[in-house]
């Protein structure tokens, strides 16, 4: 089996814009506010026990800015020096014409043209299903990147499986994420992880993306998670977890267990 584990951020932190409820999608890039760096400074540590293999971000200003992902990685234990790699799929989701205006006016133009937000699109706008599928094209490099990884290891015979601690990983809410999606009897599970990838995004584009998850890959979900938590937009540098498994290396097929959904425990 090919395992790695996936932690979904949304962006930065708070901008102006987001704080007034003001629409900023791709077109509106505003930079944090002074809130929005002490969020993505307490992310940081949050997530300085994480062994990241690879960090993933929008290129988007709010989320490139270097309190995101670059301060993440600053504050690590581990990974200081990683290379992020900025990735348009990531970003979030375009609303055209209501871009940088108040939300009440997106739902005003939805509730003119007889539909609901957040499926309604502005002229000019994304589609849910254009969202989804930059998500789906972006989450299916992510399984061949770890398919590759696998073949890498294989063909070096540098599997993780020597259990050298430096190649052990932490995780930094429970201990039990992949005995939960492995079953009982593969203790030190954690230890072999193929990857452990840092996505930085956005709220609209992660619910949407989540959304996908479920709908379409059957992610498996805490037993504590309401419906209303599935259907919200993260809170800023909310974070979300996710073990993804492959069995056989079958990219069609993978097993995703969610961890936790925009855990805001650090703000």
């Amino acid at each position: 089996s090919i395992i790695f584990c996936l932690f979904i951020i949304s962006f930065s932190g708070e901008t102006r814009y987001n704080k007034d409820k003001i629409l900023q999608g791709q077109g509106v890039d505003e930079p944090l506010s002074a809130t929005g760096f002490r969020q993505a400074d307490a992310a940081g540590s949050f997530l300085s026990n994480v062994k990241f293999t690879h960090v993933f971000s929008s290129d988007l200003l709010r989320a490139k800015q270097a309190s995101t992902a670059a301060t993440i990685l600053g504050k690590n234990k581990f990974c200081k020096d990683l290379e992020i790699k900025y990735d348009a799929r990531l970003r979030e989701r375009k609303y055209g014409v209501a871009e940088g205006r108040p939300l009440t006016d997106l739902k005003a133009m939805a509730k003119a043209a007889g539909e609901q937000c957040p499926s309604f699109t502005p002229s000019g706008g994304e589609t849910l299903d254009e969202v989804k599928e930059r998500g789906r094209d972006f989450f299916e490099f992510l399984c061949q990147l770890a398919v590759e990884l696998e073949k890498e290891e294989q063909d070096s015979a540098a599997s993780r499986n020597s259990g050298a601690p430096e190649e052990q990983f932490v995780f930094p809410w429970t201990n039990q994420c992949c005995e939960a999606e492995l079953g009982p009897g593969n203790t030190g599970a954690c230890t072999v992880l193929n990857a452990n990838i840092l996505v930085v995004s956005h709220g609209a584009y992660m619910r949407n993306w989540i959304g996908y998850f479920v709908s379409d890959l059957d992610c498996t979900l805490p037993t504590d998670l309401t419906k209303s938590q599935l259907s919200s937009v993260s809170p800023n540098t909310g974070v979300s977890h996710f073990v993804v498994k492959l069995e056989n290396g079958d990219l069609l097929k993978p097993e995703i267990t969610c961890v936790c959904l925009n855990q805001d425990s650090h703000l």
